[in-house]
């Protein structure tokens, strides 16, 4: 089954660059682009906007506004459109869920706006089974034809980060991109080595030749699968979070993998996601582990 590129917007700048984002994506792709547009009715002191009908007419404008633009700048894009009624979270997660992908707007720096108040954004990010992109108010095409690198976390074993990789790499590929495969590790404590792990590192050389190792083992199957993407393999000693940002500067993308965590006080995205989506400066992806 072919998935349209959703994008949601309520108007807001942040929004409109995540619609932009999201067409230039469904024309490199050949997809449909799908434009999704949440509203709750919000009662009002002013006669005219206590009417539901009233509210509903202007989700419909700003709707119809943003669509305008884009179906004017790419006129084979294929471009549908809906306002629905209800939750913003239950509404993007259903929508995420028909789609290739979900792109919607975030300030970063702080708490993500739009669709993205508070809490919303972590429950949208943590629920939705497919990837989520965040795209800031100031994201520029320019960016991506300036031949910069889409950034992507690779952890643990081979299959650990296969469905960021594959995300990575699909857009890689549509963009004529290079991918940077970002590895880091820290020194465990000396109680967590065993025997087996042990002998792995003597064989290796080392901690650092080992994770290497395991970087270019993980890279493998996509290296085969993508011939024509060239590959930067980066391992660096220090936190994921950390090693990620400090290549932000030279991506026109970041992808990670999404780890939620769920806690009495509700679910939450894991430390090196959260740090990526709220300080680095491009477009995030954040894919959720199959």
């Amino acid at each position: 089954m072919t998935r349209p590129i959703t994008a949601g917007i309520d108007g807001t700048e942040e929004s409109l660059a995540a619609l932009a984002w999201a067409a230039r994506e469904a024309v490199r792709r050949g997809l449909a682009l799908r434009v999704v547009h949440a509203w709750r009715f919000q009662p009002h002191e002013a006669i005219e906007a206590a009417d539901p009908d009233v509210q509903a007419g202007w989700a419909r404008e700003v709707l119809a506004s943003a669509a305008g633009t884009v179906t004017e700048r790419y006129p084979g894009l294929e471009v549908s459109t809906d306002v629905v009624e209800g939750g913003s979270v239950d509404t993007l997660v259903a929508a995420a869920a028909d789609a290739e992908m979900l792109v919607l707007g975030s300030r970063g720096h702080g708490r993500v706006v739009g669709f993205l108040l508070g809490s919303v954004g972590q429950q949208v990010i943590v629920e939705a089974t497919r990837p989520v992109i965040l795209v800031r108010a100031d994201d520029e095409p320019s960016v991506e034809a300036a031949g910069r690198e889409i950034v992507v976390g690779q952890q643990g074993d081979t299959e650990d980060s296969a469905d960021a990789l594959r995300f990575a790499f699909e857009t890689a590929a549509a963009r004529g991109a290079t991918v940077r495969a970002v590895r880091a590790w820290t020194l465990p404590p000396v109680f967590a080595y065993s025997p087996g792990s042990l002998k792995l590192l003597d064989e290796a050389g080392g901690l650092e030749p080992y994770e290497k190792k395991a970087l270019t083992a993980a890279l493998q199957p996509w290296r085969d699968r993508f011939p024509d993407v060239p590959i930067v393999e980066h391992v660096e000693m220090g936190s994921a979070g950390q090693v990620l940002l400090s290549v932000a500067a030279g991506a026109q993308l970041m992808v990670v993998g999404r780890r939620a965590h769920r806690t009495a006080v509700g679910a939450r995205i894991g430390s090196v996601a959260h740090g990526v989506l709220h300080h680095a400066g491009c477009p995030v992806a954040v894919v959720p582990q199959a």
